[in-house]
């Protein structure tokens, strides 16, 4: 099989760098940022979240080859602040975004527990819980 293998998908071996930026010398204010050991569910988020962003004027990100868990994220901004800037403006964004979600996730489980718990309580109440038909 040409798959490798699962652990070297995440797991970064030693030395080896999260990310690397290059400043691109051809576009103004852009660059392309290569983050190892991750794929398109960070990058897609990332650069949805990219392109919210007033001063960023592009965002884009490919996987160069789909056995390598790697994405190469490439960002022009309008020049009001730096592509890294933009990068770690959307990275707090997002982490605030996420902070919502697994409130409202745990919320909604501690809700469903609960409700579960009063409905084994009334099993042996007539009419109540599941069996109650």
């Amino acid at each position: 099989m040409n798959a490798p293998p699962r652990y070297e998908l995440f797991a970064l071996a030693d030395g080896e760098p999260k990310l690397t930026v290059d400043e691109d010398t051809k576009i103004p204010n852009a660059a392309t940022i290569t983050v190892n050991k991750e794929d398109h569910t960070l990058a897609n988020m990332l650069r949805a979240q990219l392109l919210l962003l007033d001063y960023v004027t592009f965002a884009g990100y490919r996987i160069p080859h789909p056995l390598e868990p790697r994405v190469v994220i490439k960002i022009q901004t309008d020049g009001s602040c730096t592509p890294i800037q933009a990068v770690q403006a959307a990275c707090d964004e997002l982490i605030r975004a996420l902070v919502v979600v697994k409130n409202q996730f745990s919320n909604e489980v501690n809700r469903a527990t609960l409700m579960r718990e009063a409905d084994q309580g009334m099993d042996g109440v007539e009419g109540g819980g599941y069996n109650g038909f």
